[in-house]
């Protein structure tokens, strides 16, 4: 599986290099997309702990990702994964991961963090960037627009972008990216991926998001 390029932070969520397409096997997702995709990133330079979500979100009370270099934290769900901070690149800085109960799909969050972005871009710069995170990894499906809104995280800029994906085999997900703003040369993403036939998991991956706090 094609992995994204180890180079200096980008304004934008990491997407692959294009390759001549081949034959695919459907794969079985999460743990082999998302997860495989987190296993595989070479050493960067996160630093991260845990500590207590202590708000009144959805999420409050669970342990919470604190990523220094990304600038943010995020709540860590029940039976959801965090990753050691050992295998990541410098565009993903942190990653929660979850498996179905039934093996069949699962979810993970990605953080990382990028060059500034100016407020009158982050819509058309969060929307290409999910698109674009759509087709790596459904390179035979089509994306659709489930939301599209301006938001904040702890009163910086922020916007985020829902999109459902199905490809021709009928295998659906759906992807949800939030980037911030986080002054000057910074920004910040979280990129939330579910591929479930629970109903409830978007639930999940939308509240990990919208517990999201700079730091």
């Amino acid at each position: 599986m094609t992995t994204p390029p180890a180079v200096s932070p980008s304004p934008l969520p990491p997407v692959p290099s294009r390759q001549p397409r081949r034959p695919r096997t459907r794969r079985a997702w999460i743990v082999g997309a998302v997860a495989a995709l987190v296993l595989v990133l070479v050493a960067g330079a996160a630093v991260w702990w845990l500590n207590r979500d202590g708000d009144d979100s959805p999420l409050a009370g669970r342990p919470r990702v604190t990523d220094d270099s990304a600038g943010l934290s995020y709540a860590i769900p029940e039976g959801w994964k965090s990753n050691d901070g050992k295998d990541l690149i410098q565009a993903f800085t942190s990653s929660i991961t979850t498996k179905d109960s039934g093996g069949r799909g699962g979810a993970a969050v990605l953080a990382g963090r990028g060059r500034g972005i100016e407020e009158p871009d982050l819509k058309r710069r969060t929307e290409t960037a999910a698109r674009s995170n759509a087709e790596f990894f459904y390179p035979d499906g089509k994306s659709t627009v489930e939301e599209s809104r301006a938001t904040t995280v702890s009163g910086h800029p922020a916007y985020t972008v829902a999109l459902s994906v199905r490809d021709d085999s009928g295998r659906a997900g759906r992807m949800r990216l939030t980037i911030v703003t986080r002054g000057g040369d910074r920004s910040a993403f979280l990129l939330g991926v579910t591929e479930s036939p629970e109903p409830g998991d978007n639930e999940v991956v939308d509240a990990v998001l919208a517990s999201a706090a700079t730091e």
